[in-house]
Parts: structure tokens; sequence; C-alpha cells
């Protein structure tokens, strides 16, 4: 992961091209220390997320580190673990900007949503196609999340048919703030994230810290259906069936 400023931007760079910028644990502990030097530095005014090469934003997790899960257990620890990033990221005091070209699947597709922007090229696609890849869930306040940008039905239809949006749906949905073309992506990011650097710092946080607290108000347990899931047959086997290139059967257990 690269980490660098420009002003009053910093920004980070999910720099795997070679695995569509699939995220490792070291990646995700890098968010996170990237986050604490946000809210460090006074001069720092906006935070702005990008993926190298131009095939992805971040396709996911890293699929060859659930081999070693062996329980629900280890299931809930991956997300809490990975819950405990994203809150990281939405809870930074300046603004932060998703610019997304490529897939933008999974673990990206939580971290673009964690952001409070997003701004798309044409390539790129939203989603979260675990009941066609992985057959695990996502933690209550992931779903949480999705239902705040896109609605019930909406968030419903993107997990259980496991398609993906292209970036003019996603920006009809109000999803994607802001669409460019694919050589003006990275310009039209940084006059955004230039431009947010203007504002007045504790307006823009107190709206960010606002809507922060209204989308996690009143959340409900989920252990047992995280549980579940990354317990189940289907789990394993659909891992086992990924690092074998090959396609999972679901049998729903």
């Amino acid at each position: 992961m690269l980490v660098s400023q420009r002003g009053g931007v910093l920004s980070v760079t999910f720099n795997r091209p070679a695995r569509r910028n699939a995220m490792t644990w070291a990646m995700y502990e890098g968010l996170a220390h990237a986050c604490e030097r946000a809210d460090a530095d006074e001069d720092v005014r906006a935070l702005l997320l990008t993926g190298a090469g131009d095939a992805a934003f971040v396709a996911g997790t890293d699929i060859g580190q659930f081999a070693e899960f062996t329980d629900g257990a280890d299931g809930v620890d991956y997300e809490r673990r990975m819950g405990a990033v994203i809150d990281r990221l939405a809870a930074v005091r300046v603004p932060t900007l998703a610019a997304v070209r490529g897939y933008c699947v999974g673990g990206g597709l939580i971290i673009a949503a964690a952001c409070d922007l997003r701004i798309a090229a044409p390539s790129a696609r939203f989603g979260v196609p675990i009941a066609r890849t992985l057959g695990n869930c996502l933690a209550m306040p992931t779903y949480a999340l999705l239902v705040d940008h896109l609605g019930p039905a909406r968030t419903l239809d993107l997990l259980l048919t496991a398609r993906m949006l292209t970036a003019d749906e996603a920006h009809g949905v109000g999803f994607v703030t802001r669409l460019a073309t694919e050589e003006g992506l990275d310009a039209e990011a940084a006059a955004l994230t230039d431009r947010l650097a203007e504002h007045a710092p504790l307006s823009m946080w107190a709206a960010k810290e606002s809507v922060r607290r209204l989308r996690n108000a009143n959340l409900p347990e989920d252990r047992d259906i995280i549980e579940r899931a990354y317990g189940s047959e289907d789990f394993r086997n659909a891992v086992a069936a990924f690092a074998g290139k090959t396609t999972p059967t679901w049998q729903g257990r």
C-alpha cells in the first residue's frame, strides 16, 4: 500500500495490481494507520483512496487468507477485525473520497461505502457476489452501511443475485456521487479533494459524524448469523474450490 501527501490531501493507493488489489491483513492494517495519520496531522484536510492499475479499486479480501479458518468463530473474528478498520475509516475527522475504476467488490465495496464520497470511471463495477463465490456473509454494521446507501430492496437485489452494478447504475441510485472519464478520473478526484480541503473542517466533521452515528444507532446482534455462515461446509468447500479454480457446489449446510 502506498501513502503520500500533496498539500492538504493524504492519498492511499491499494497497490497489488497483479491481484486486483485484493486486501491482505497487512493492507487492512495499513489503511487503519493511514486513518490515524490523517487524524493526527492538522495539515491533512482530505483523504483520497485509489487502486493501482486499471483493473480494480479493490477486488475484496484475498481469499487465500480464509484457508486457515476452521469454524464459525474464525468468521466472527474476521468480521470484527475488518469491521474495526471500516469503522476507523468512517470515523476519520476529514472528508474521505474513493476514486474507483475497475472492480470494487466485496471488501472493496465496503471500503468505498465507508468513504463520504465516491467518484467512478465507466469501467467501475460494484458488488458483493458472495452468494456465488464463497457462501459466507457480512456483519450487521456492513449490512446497515449498504442499506443506508442503497435501501433494503436494492441491497437484497445486489446480494441475492450476486450481480454487479455498473458505474451508471451506481450513480443513478446515488451511491456514486460523481462520474468521470477513464482518463479524467484522477484529475477529477484531485479537484474534488482540493475543494474539500478549502472548506470548514468542523462543519464537515459534524456532518460526517452525525450521519455515522445515525447509521450505527441500535444495531442488532449478529454473532449467530456469522458463525452459521462461516462455520458451514459450504464456506469451507467454496474456499477450497476457489484455490482449485473449480465451481463450488452448494448444500445449504
